[in-house]
């Protein structure tokens, strides 16, 4: 009934992430989709991080496809907000990693953690936009169906099944708690108030637990094995996987080209050659 409710009144919390549109990303199906995110993935995160070159392409590349998918750049920006803690890692990394430093307007950083953290920071980038490329353009219920037919195990798709079907009626719960608290005057303005959150918090894993297990024993009384029923949607055709195999093709060239370039050259010259010689500001090696 909960759940019911949730969908009738808000809307699918499941589908949230989900844009509408009718681009060609959006009627590929599910199995291609992850297919094609995994490959580019393990292909950026092979790209040298001394070839800058390189993932300004890779970005152009996943740019292009946001773009064909007519997906809203605040909605990307928005969705981007999950990466801030690892943009945090890498901009601290050049101010603690050891070993040679550079000075860069009168900042000693090191030169592996300039390199550690542009790796950290291209390469995130690059994995989070294809991801949200990814569900944006997939409702829950078609990657469950691509996930069956990659041959993921089949409890994992189990477990993914349950979480997208009872995750509106979960947060309908949470909002049933908020509004309880607030209509007794509370309101969270500072540490003091965590006990409080906590406490509710532990409820609501309880009670979405107990739930678990209820309706657990109601599936296994009526004959539930473990393993869900097989989805039906329409099957990827041979020229869709070659769509995908040819945008792969290009990602994998960049990379393959960056690993022939050879090693870049170090930071430090970069910076003199960036500002036209020596000086107090670059160039200058530390250590």
């Amino acid at each position: 009934m909960g759940a019911g409710h949730a969908h009738g009144s808000r809307g699918s919390v499941s589908d949230g992430l989900y844009v509408e549109g009718d681009s060609v990303l959006h009627r590929l199906p599910a199995e291609v989709k992850v297919v094609g995110l995994v490959l580019v993935v393990v292909t950026v995160v092979a790209t040298p991080r001394e070839q800058a070159w390189a993932f300004a392409v890779h970005a152009a590349l996943l740019a292009g496809l946001v773009v064909v998918a007519g997906l809203p750049a605040r909605t990307v920006a928005r969705r981007m907000v999950i990466e801030v803690p690892f943009v945090v890692f890498a901009l601290l990394l050049p101010l603690v990693a050891l070993g040679e430093r550079v000075d860069v307007l009168g900042v000693p950083l090191s030169v592996e953690g300039l390199l550690g953290g542009f790796n950290v920071l291209a390469k995130g980038t690059i994995g989070v936009v294809a991801a949200i490329l990814l569900s944006a353009t997939t409702r829950p219920r078609d990657l469950l169906v691509g996930l069956q037919r990659l041959r993921v195990p089949a409890l994992l798709v189990t477990i993914v099944a349950f979480m997208v079907r009872y995750l509106d009626v979960v947060v309908d719960d949470m909002r049933r708690m908020a509004v309880a608290r607030a209509s007794r005057g509370f309101e969270a303005r500072h540490l003091g108030h965590v006990p409080v959150v906590a406490r509710g918090a532990g409820a609501l894993f309880v009670r979405a637990f107990e739930r678990g297990e209820r309706v657990h024993l109601a599936m296994v009384s009526r004959g539930f094995t473990g393993t869900m029923p097989a989805l039906s949607a329409p099957r990827a055709r041979p020229r869709q996987w070659l769509l995908v195999a040819g945008a792969w093709a290009v990602v994998a060239g960049v990379t393959a080209a960056a690993l022939l370039a050879g090693p870049a050259t170090s930071v430090e010259t970069w910076l003199v050659d960036a500002q036209g010689g020596p000086g107090p500001v670059a160039g200058q090696v530390a250590g």
